[in-house]
């Protein structure tokens, strides 16, 4: 054994022994997503229009301590509080599913004052019959009208501390007992002493908690709220009293929240499509390249455990969408193998010895798998960029995947391959070949693929207009989007007309399935609360729970939308730059984007006319598809570049013909065993990512087409016009 192979494999097994270092133990090296243990992801936006200039300087900061405080205080276990853009913070909640009380422990400004109330019941006529007198304002406690004054006597500012405690002269009701500063203190008891009989108005963000009557003077400084509260609710209250008040008021911009049922149904689907998808994989492998394939199935389980190892590495968190982009990646892996073996194929076929054969396969195969792999790169970079919590867990999980298949087809089977060749014995290397060599005018039929794929196209768009903004889901669109599951099935029309009672007759309802217990219903606006009443009173015999809530306001659509098309824009340049770099005509880059844009276009199309929705994971779906269509169209660039310098008297038509007919096999292969991992996330997924892999789907089979029929003429096109 020679001493740069006794490196290769010392390389190799160092590799191994990291992965699994950094890989196991999992639980400890992989933390779950939202998607896959429950929670609450919250985009929250602080309105600071109403603060002075120099008020505003810091507040979005201020906001953000005050929420971790509060947090922090309730028992969250690793959450997750980040600030984005100028205005907005990041939270997120593992474990948390109780939404409105997330909501309101984070978003409640918690502005505690105490005012005094009018005790003339004159003013009190006057102002119900819409006369207020000046320096009051008319408030409500338990439907009685107050007049209270608009001069705030006290706020909690002063506060030391609001601790929970139970009114035991009243059935044990929860209530909030507050402690002031020596200052608050002090004042608390001049407003008592000199208001005895007045009762003082306990307000909250401006609604009136309670309003008990001064019988004397409180020198103690210390006061009660009261106001039926259960003990989840005063626990809450008294929190957000203890941390002090917000700087500005918060909005919910954007909601997921995640039920722990769909986050374990989760798992489960994923781990089955990972398996059957790699199965389907390594079983073709071998069934297809014999040897050579059961080499390159020891490289994708190497594959495998160095995408869990980089995860670790990189404390990556695993999403749904991640555990698809490993599916996907096992996929994508064996376009490399695939890429190689097939060269090696040529190879022998021409008569060399077969260590020969091996080397000049690896060397002619480098360059395609650098430079598609490379492109698939930037369109993970892009994801990374332009994506949010799921989407960027794919494009970490993807990347991962792409720079450990490169290693493994380059570098672990080639060692796999002379460690062989060691052998003397070991001197073929058979393979089936199930499609033979073709001589087919690709060339000649582009006039008529140009105009099929204008009339897919045309009628995509045509499906588009008329949808109008129905095409979008709720990311781009904005509203709500309800998943429950009931105990038994429930028929789509009882659901329909309890939503109508509530005034809600534009809500979207759709049953997973026929008979299905699971139901999706889409609103305009955040009407859960009101929606689970419902169910629980219509419905008392037949339970439900959560599923998830996923909630995006207007501004959010709007932005989600614009990076959304900005992150294919930036993908399409990257890799147009990138193309016509490497092989150094603007021509070969064009029409490779055309092609691309042409599957985008087929696969968004397709989805619009099958009447699916469009929203981040089919953004995510489509740089993917952008990515994985230009690796086929590179590998016949490659071989065109080759073949030119091979075969100078051939014209540029000839050249394209021969170079489409030559990567034929390798590009039905490739994309065909791809589909067989598409398929199983696309089969036992899971609803989540049906739209996802349908899309995928499309894509990778328009991509096959727009190889052969679109790119490459294209090129020849393109340069006559030049």
């Amino acid at each position: 054994m020679s001493k740069k192979l006794i490196w290769k494999v010392l390389l190799i097994l160092g590799v191994i022994a990291l992965s699994f270092w950094y890989a196991f133990p999992l639980d400890k090296r992989i933390s779950l997503g939202l998607d896959l243990q429950g929670g609450m992801h919250l985009l929250m936006r602080v309105d600071t229009s109403n603060l002075s200039s120099e008020a505003k300087k810091d507040a979005v900061e201020r906001a953000l301590e005050v929420i971790r405080n509060r947090i922090d205080e309730f028992g969250v276990k690793e959450p997750l509080i980040q600030r984005q853009g100028e205005d907005e913070i990041v939270v997120q909640l593992p474990g948390i599913t109780d939404r409105k009380r997330a909501i309101d422990l984070i978003g409640k400004t918690a502005l505690l004052e105490f005012k005094l109330v009018s005790s003339d019941p004159e003013a009190l006529k006057l102002a119900l019959s819409g006369t207020i007198p000046d320096g009051y304002e008319l408030k409500y406690v338990e439907n009685e009208p107050l007049l209270v004054e608009k001069t705030v006597s006290l706020t909690g500012d002063a506060l030391i501390t609001a601790e929970v405690r139970f009114d035991q002269g009243n059935f044990g009701q929860s209530i909030v007992a507050l402690e002031f500063n020596t200052l608050g203190a002090k004042k608390f008891a001049e407003v008592t002493a000199a208001n005895v009989g007045r009762r003082l108005a306990i307000v909250l963000d401006g609604k009136v908690q309670s309003a008990p009557r001064i019988n004397e003077a409180i020198p103690s400084g210390q006061a009660v709220i009261t106001g039926r509260f259960s003990p989840e609710e005063a626990q809450d209250l008294a929190i957000v009293l203890r941390v002090g008040a917000l700087p500005a008021p918060m909005y919910v911009e954007e909601e997921r929240t995640v039920g722990p049922l769909l986050g374990q149904d989760s798992i489960k689907t994923g781990i089955k499509a990972t398996i059957i998808g790699s199965c389907l994989v390594f079983g073709f492998m071998i069934l297809y390249y014999l040897l050579a394939g059961f080499v390159a199935d020891i490289a994708l389980i190497l594959n495998f455990l160095m995408i869990l190892a980089g995860m670790g590495m990189f404390h990556a968190t695993l999403t749904l969408p991640g555990i698809a982009g490993i599916v996907l990646t096992l996929g994508m892996a064996v376009d490399a193998n695939v890429l190689i073996n097939e060269r090696i194929r040529e190879e022998l076929k021409l008569g060399k010895p077969l260590r020969n054969a091996i080397s000049a396969g690896y060397a002619k195969a480098f360059s395609a798998i650098f430079d598609s792999n490379l492109t698939t790169l930037i369109a993970a970079f892009i994801l990374f960029q332009f994506g949010t919590g799921p989407i960027r867990g794919f494009a970490v999980t993807l990347t991962i995947g792409l720079v450990a298949s490169m290693f493994t087809a380059i570098v672990v089977t080639r060692v796999i391959f002379e460690l062989l060749l060691m052998n003397k014995s070991f001197k073929n290397l058979p393979m089936l070949q199930l499609i033979k060599e073709t001589k087919i005018d690709f060339i000649g039929k582009r006039r008529i693929c140009y105009a099929l794929s204008i009339l897919v196209i045309i009628a995509g768009i045509i499906g588009f207009f008329v949808k109008g903004k129905a095409v979008y889901g709720i990311d781009f669109s904005g509203g709500q989007l309800q998943e429950y599951e009931f105990t038994k099935s429930i028929p789509i029309g009882d659901i329909r007309a309890g939503l109508s009672e509530l005034g809600l007759n534009e809500a979207s309802i759709q049953q997973v399935k026929e008979n299905s217990k699971v139901v999706i219903i889409r609103t305009s606006s955040d009407t859960a609360d009101v929606v689970q009443k419902s169910f629980e009173q219509k419905f008392p015999n037949n339970k439900f729970q959560v599923l998830r809530i996923e909630k995006v306001g207007p501004v959010a659509g709007s932005h989600l939308r614009s990076k959304a098309k900005w992150a294919i824009f930036w993908a399409l340049i990257s890799i147009l730059v990138y193309v016509a770099f490497r092989f150094k005509h603007i021509n070969f880059a064009i029409a490779g984007v055309l092609a691309i844009f042409h599957d985008i276009l087929v696969a968004a199309g397709i989805l619009v006319l099958a009447g699916r929705q469009i929203d981040l994971l089919i953004v995510t779906a489509l740089l993917t598809i952008a990515g994985y269509s230009i690796n086929d169209t590179i590998v016949i660039y490659d071989r065109v570049r080759e073949n030119t310098r091979l075969m100078r008297k051939l014209s540029l038509k000839e050249l394209i013909n021969l170079s489409v007919n030559q990567t034929l096999g390798r590009t039905i292969l490739t994309s065909g065993v791809t589909l067989l991992a598409v398929a199983s996330i696309f089969l036992f997924g899971g609803e989540v990512l049906n739209n996802f892999s349908f899309c995928l789907l499309v894509g990778f089979i328009s991509g096959v087409y727009s190889t052969v029929y679109i790119a490459s003429p294209l090129v020849l096109a393109w340069q006559k016009n030049r």
